[in-house]
């Protein structure tokens, strides 16, 4: 891990530990804030490592048009409840480029679509959900899983996704903190959180292959690997003994 990177998450960890240690003296509900400010220490580290990444401008800019698309596909749906198109497009990106470029596609997603849709408390947390969305994906690139695995992915993160924002709104406006009444908000939106499992599994079945290959062309072509620049003078004075011995 980068010193920077580790620096950020001592200060993120000395500070929930301040938190929790205020609740604990004086009887206050922290866990709240302690999970916002994890969560927007979170994005952060990937946000950085994506500034710091080898990446080229052509691929951020890909990105950066996957991103508004991905937006601009909520707004259509909105009214159909929790029909999401974003994650499937956010999953074949991550599928595609990686942890990093999944996540900073899923957290953009939230934060521009809200522009149109709304914002509010639950952007960080949408934001946090569908990046994670995003750099999970990648792994299944790593275990080479095809289109039906693919598909259950994205029914398995319609129901987590749901979970996750269940579980903020249980943090910061549910009181007390119990076993039963985080059971009672999770059960609350299983409807919801099965429309967008099937929304998914549709999208997935029908665009994702496609998807997934469109972006493969686009990386193959944009890609650049970086190799050791230091053996280059080596060659190079190879070939120019090799051009005296030829004299």
């Amino acid at each position: 891990m980068k010193k920077t990177h580790s620096i950020l998450l001592f200060a993120v960890l000395a500070i929930s530990v301040i938190f929790i240690v205020l609740g604990i003296n004086q009887s206050y509900d922290v866990w709240g804030i302690v999970t916002l400010v994890m969560m927007i220490a979170t994005m952060g580290i990937m946000y950085f490592q994506f500034e710091k990444g080898k990446i080229t401008s052509k691929e951020i800019s890909l990105i950066a048009i996957l991103s508004g698309f991905s937006s601009v596909s909520r707004i259509p749906f909105a009214a159909i409840p929790s029909i999401q198109p974003c994650t499937y497009i956010i999953i074949c990106t991550g599928y595609v480029f990686g942890p990093v470029a999944g996540f900073m596609v899923g957290a953009t997603t939230a934060l521009i679509s809200n522009m149109f849709l709304g914002q509010g408390p639950w952007t960080i947390f949408q934001m946090f959900a569908w990046g994670l969305v995003g750099a999970t994906a990648s792994v299944l690139q790593k275990l080479h899983v095809k289109r039906f695995g693919i598909i259950v992915f994205g029914v398995v993160w319609g129901y987590l996704f749901g979970w996750i924002m269940n579980l903020w709104y249980w943090l910061l406006y549910i009181y007390p903190h119990t076993l039963q009444t985080l059971g009672f908000v999770m059960l609350s939106s299983v409807w919801f959180d099965t429309l967008h499992a099937i929304g998914n599994a549709i999208f997935l079945l029908i665009l994702g292959e496609k998807t997934i290959i469109i972006l493969k062309r686009y990386k193959n072509r944009f890609h650049i690997e970086y190799t050791n620049t230091k053996q280059k003078p080596a060659v190079i004075q190879q070939s120019h003994q090799a051009s005296d011995i030829a004299q």
